[in-house]
């Protein structure tokens, strides 16, 4: 179905000469005939429609009829509509930036009604102003011609209209008439505005950082006039002088989703001025000098030239673990085993069916061991044995405790799936010491063997944190494993987790619940973790709080529990980099013992990384529920910064000395509020990593 305004523009365009057109010939005549085009979205019945070449006529429409609903709610002014349409369709459906037979784009409208709302939506969009427009004077006549002939339409129908006898064709020329008059006031409005129009103002603020020992980062706000026309994009300067003569180079950003930009390929221990400056359709506006005045690339590292902590770190260690293999060619089935993963091509659907064989030896309850289960999620879905059970293989079935010490290295194992057979063909020479510890870490990998061949995956994923124990003497240690895949597969059943919970039978009393029970009612929790555990910190620097605690067998971290991986933290800024400058002042104020600065100096207001610092302080104290008196006595980790990638930094904050570690029986009078946990250090370093 297509509404009445659609069916005249098909007889119009069927009227009309043949011959050669533009791509945007309809579109022309479109709005030549009607000036005005609203839009019916439910005009349109899709489902009625057999055929692919209709369904594509039909999408062309109904693009069409978008630009052009584009074009009449900025002249209409209906922000509400204009954002619905940018969030419905892509710049290229909308012909954003493609001019209209007057010359004018989207952005040229609502520019030049200085309708602010409208523009920026547009601009955040990727929209331009048109290319017709090169100069004042361009855009001026324009514009003047735009409303002459506007006025000459008018005034054509006006007297066409009068000197008419009614008739249907009379009543045409009204609606032209009326569509043409709204068009010219249109013009008109446009024409003074741009005639009112004036430069912009300077940005309001720029503010200058060292990026790195290369770069620095420019970031700015748009000028605080609201009088002047808006901005449609922003000039950077740079020059090694302050009267930036001569300059070194310049960047026009029209992208203005975020207002910074960043200057490369600068060279390390050279002053650098920037400046910038606004453009709107009146020209370039005054600069703005940056706060500092000057910036100087540099990074912490060149304060003492230390190299990067992981530089060639990853290449030493396959380097090691190669060593490691040469050393044990003379074991037997060394050979095959190098070559077995490569031989290992069951795809994931073909080997899960291994779940459902009778033959598995999955087991359905524990009795008094050490056990492994493997959960695998998607979504909202788990993944079980075709008796509806969670994987579940046994370790050693006359463990009745597990050293922490082999759990551990258990988690240190998982960091190399794929190497579990050559490990444990390893382990098997090395026991003729009848080691208990060996005997115990070589039943793991055959568990693991064994559970990677049932599954038919090398990959069983994450360990979590702590294992779970019972009162029946069981201990079950967990591996979580999230599949993101898309594909379908078959003879795996793949079971609702809230389903699952529900309908398996208990076969422990609600007061003593085996680890099996224990792993069901807990499940989302353990997902939840999971799936927080892999989170990334988003580019910035940040202040880290260590606080450690001891036990028997082991030191725990204190983290947050929606980032277990990272250390319990506030942002100080978006600029990872902590140039040289800001490094020497850590410095001398760790070396002069002074305490963390929670209070504002008058020396020091004019020092950005000492007003960051006191902001993040407070901020990291209320967190971790530490009275801000207490942080007087706290130390800034002056050794490094730690770096995360080139993205994330960290400073830590570090209590006295004697309370970094609170041992077993001390008493910790500061308890953080809910929404943090303690970690096996070992566990929290695999999460880091990971």
């Amino acid at each position: 179905k297509m509404t009445q305004q659609m069916r005249d523009l098909q007889l119009a365009q069927a009227r009309k000469p043949p011959g050669p057109s533009s791509p945007n010939a309809a579109k022309r005549l479109y709005r030549n005939l009607s000036g005005k085009f609203r839009v019916n979205y439910t005009s349109f019945d899709e489902g009625s429609l057999v055929g692919r070449g209709e369904k594509e006529k039909l999408r062309k429409s109904y693009l069409f009829q978008s630009n052009a609903a584009l074009f009449e709610a900025v002249e209409l002014q209906d922000l509400d509509r204009v954002q619905e349409l940018l969030k419905h369709y892509s710049p290229e459906e909308l012909d954003l930036n493609t001019p209209n037979s007057e010359g004018l784009l989207p952005l040229d409208i609502a520019i030049m009604t200085n309708n602010a709302p409208i523009a920026r939506a547009l601009l955040q969009t990727g929209a331009k102003e048109s290319p017709h427009f090169v100069s004042l004077e361009s855009r001026s006549l324009h514009l003047s011609t735009l409303v002459r002939e506007a006025e000459q339409r008018v005034n054509e129908l006006t007297a066409q209209v009068v000197n008419e006898a009614p008739n249907a064709d009379c009543s045409e020329k009204e609606k032209q008439l009326k569509a043409w008059e709204w068009r010219f006031r249109l013009y008109k409005r446009m024409k003074a505005g741009f005639e009112h129009a004036r430069v912009p103002d300077a940005p309001s603020s720029v503010h200058l950082s060292v990026a790195s020992s290369s770069s620095l980062q420019v970031t700015f706000w748009e000028p605080l006039s609201v009088n002047s026309a808006v901005v449609t994009k922003y000039k950077v300067e740079w020059s090694c002088f302050p009267t930036f003569s001569p300059l070194l180079g310049e960047a026009v950003i029209d992208k203005l989703k975020d207002l910074h930009f960043t200057i490369q390929g600068l060279l390390s221990g050279t002053a650098y001025h920037v400046r910038v400056s606004a453009y709107n359709m009146k020209g370039w506006g005054p600069p703005q000098a940056s706060t500092p005045s000057f910036a100087i690339p540099s990074n912490w590292r060149e304060y003492d030239g230390r190299v990067p902590r992981r530089r060639g770190q990853a290449e030493a260690l396959d380097h090691l673990l190669g060593q490691v293999k040469t050393v044990h060619q003379h074991c037997i089935c060394h050979e095959p085993c190098k070559n077995q993963p490569q031989s290992r091509k069951h795809s994931v659907s073909k080997s899960l069916k291994h779940l459902f064989h009778p033959g598995s030896k999955f087991l359905k309850t524990l009795k008094r061991g050490l056990y492994l289960t493997a959960v695998f999620y998607k979504d909202d879905n788990i993944l079980v044995t075709h008796e509806d059970q969670i994987p579940v293989v046994e370790i050693d079935d006359t463990y009745s405790c597990l050293l922490m010490q082999d759990f551990l290295w258990l988690t240190k194992v998982s960091c190399m799936w794929d190497e579990i057979l050559w490990l444990r063909q390893c382990v098997t020479v090395s026991q003729s010491s009848c080691s208990c510890i060996l005997q115990t870490r070589f039943k793991m990998l055959l568990a693991i063997s064994q559970m990677q061949g049932l599954l038919g995956i090398q990959d069983l994923g994450q360990v979590f944190f702590e294992p779970i124990k019972d009162k029946q003497g069981n201990i079950l240690i967990v591996t979580l494993k999230e599949v993101k895949t898309n594909q379908t597969f078959e003879s795996v059943r793949w079971v609702p987790i809230c389903k699952l919970q529900s309908t398996r039978k208990s076969v422990s009393s609600p007061e003593e619940p085996t680890a099996l029970d224990m792993l069901l009612i807990s499940l989302q929790e353990k997902l939840a973790y999971h799936q927080r555990s892999s989170h990334a910190l988003s580019p910035g620097l940040y202040l880290g709080y260590l606080k450690l605690c001891s036990a028997v067998d082991q030191i725990r971290v204190l983290v947050p529990e929606q980032l277990p991986n990272i250390l319990c933290h506030v942002k100080i800024r978006s600029n990872p980099n902590i140039s040289r400058e800001e490094w020497e002042w850590l410095q001398k104020m760790a070396s002069m013992e002074e305490p963390v600065p929670t209070e504002p100096e008058a020396d020091r207001s004019q020092n950005p990384l000492f007003q960051e610092l006191q902001v993040a302080i407070k901020e990291l104290m209320t967190l971790v529920n530490i009275p801000l008196q207490e942080a007087k006595d706290f130390r800034l980790y002056s050794q490094e910064v730690l770096d995360f990638g080139d993205q994330v930094s960290f400073l830590l904050l570090l209590p006295p000395s004697d309370d970094v570690c609170t041992a077993p029986g001390q008493n910790n009078p500061y308890t953080p509020r809910s929404g943090f946990l303690t970690l096996p250090l070992q566990i929290f370093e695999l999460g880091e990593e990971r």
